[in-house]
């Protein structure tokens, strides 16, 4: 199996601690965020970064929907990390300072992905499928927090 990666970044316009706490608020801010690809939205626990175990169902294709279970670190001050109990999948979210009141925002998501040509296809499209889908939920949380 190889491993699949997808990143997506964008700079947002306000300051890298409001922006963190938006992505951090799993129990507000993140569930008003999600576009439609995300479905069946629950905090299970917590609710506000380290330790928050929440759950959604991700439907990256017409026929490649992920149930997600994720569990919520703080490895370093700006960095959100969610593990998947489902499946190999770890999104790492990293907020910057980007100057003047700006904040550059990166989420990288890996997993193993799929043996022979199905794990071609995969390793080719699945990377850009998901950036759309974060491109998406960035431009929802500049929004939210530009306001």
């Amino acid at each position: 199996m190889a491993q699949v990666e997808a990143t997506t970044e964008r700079i947002v316009a306000a300051d890298a601690e409001t922006v963190f706490d938006a992505l951090a608020d799993y129990s507000g801010t993140r569930g008003r965020v999600l576009p439609e690809q995300f479905s069946e939205y629950e905090v299970r626990e917590g609710g506000d970064g380290e330790g928050t175990l929440v759950h959604w169902r991700l439907q990256a294709t017409s026929k490649r929907v992920r149930d997600c279970l994720l569990e919520v670190t703080e490895p370093a001050d700006g960095e959100l990390v969610e593990k998947d109990r489902n499946s190999s999948m770890v999104t790492t979210w990293r907020v910057t300072p980007a100057g003047d009141g700006r904040s550059r925002v990166v989420v990288t998501t890996v997993w193993n992905g799929a043996g022979g040509i199905g794990g071609f296809f995969e390793k080719t499209f699945a990377p850009k499928g998901l950036a759309r889908i974060y491109d998406a939920l960035l431009a929802k949380l500049a929004t939210e927090v530009e306001k």
